[in-house]
C-alpha cells in the first residue's frame, strides 16, 4: 500500500513540475525554433489564432486612439478609419502566420549575411541567429498564464503572454508599448 501512495504522490509531483518547467520548456523552443528558422516547430509553441487576434485588436484600439474622438464622428474620418482598421487587420494576419514569421525570418537572415552579422564573420557562414526572449524577466502571474518581459530598443516593455491549455504552454499574446512617442 504504502508504494502505491509513493507512487502516485511521485507522478503528482512529476505533474507538478512539468507544469512549472512548461513555459520555460516553450520559450527553449521558440528560440530553439527561431535558430533553426523552423516554422513548424515554431508552431508547436506559438498559438498563431489567438496571437493574431490579439496583436490585430491593439493596434486597431491604438490607432482609434491616435485618430482621436473628433476624427472618429465625421463621416469621412469613420471611413477613413474603417479602410485603415482593414488595411492594418490584414497586414498582421498576414504577418502572423507561419509562412509570414518564416518570410520575415529569411528576410533577416539574408540582411544579417549581406552586412556581415554572421557567425564567424564570413558572409557565408550563418547568420546570428534571431534571440529576442534571450534576457526576458519571467514571471507567473498565474496556474495558467505566464509572461516573459523584454524592452525594445527604445526601453520601453515587450510583455509576451504564455498560456496553458491542457498541459501545454504556448505564445498567446504579445502586448505591445504602442502608447510610447
Amino acid at each position: 500500500m504504502k508504494k502505491w501512495i509513493a507512487l502516485a504522490v511521485l507522478l503528482i509531483a512529476g505533474l507538478l513540475g512539468y507544469l512549472a518547467a512548461g513555459p520555460y520548456l516553450a520559450i527553449h523552443g521558440i528560440r530553439q525554433a527561431l535558430a533553426e528558422q523552423d516554422t513548424a516547430k515554431l508552431e508547436r509553441h506559438v498559438d498563431f489564432p489567438a496571437l493574431r487576434v490579439n496583436l490585430r485588436a491593439q493596434v486597431e484600439d491604438q490607432l482609434a486612439r491616435r485618430a482621436g474622438p473628433g476624427f472618429q464622428s465625421s463621416l469621412l474620418g469613420a471611413f477613413a478609419l474603417s479602410v485603415a482598421n482593414n488595411v492594418i487587420g490584414s497586414g498582421v494576419d498576414t504577418m502572423v502566420t507561419p509562412l509570414g514569421i518564416g518570410a520575415i525570418l529569411q528576410g533577416r537572415s539574408m540582411w544579417k549575411k549581406a552586412v556581415g552579422d554572421t557567425v564567424g564573420g564570413d558572409t557565408h557562414a550563418p547568420p546570428v541567429p534571431a534571440d529576442p526572449l534571450k534576457d526576458a524577466k519571467h514571471r507567473f502571474e498565474s496556474l495558467s498564464r505566464f509572461t516573459a518581459t523584454i524592452h525594445d530598443e527604445n526601453g520601453r516593455p515587450v510583455v509576451c503572454v504564455f498560456t496553458r491549455q491542457g498541459l501545454r504552454w504556448r505564445l498567446t499574446d504579445i502586448r505591445l508599448p504602442l502608447d510610447g512617442p
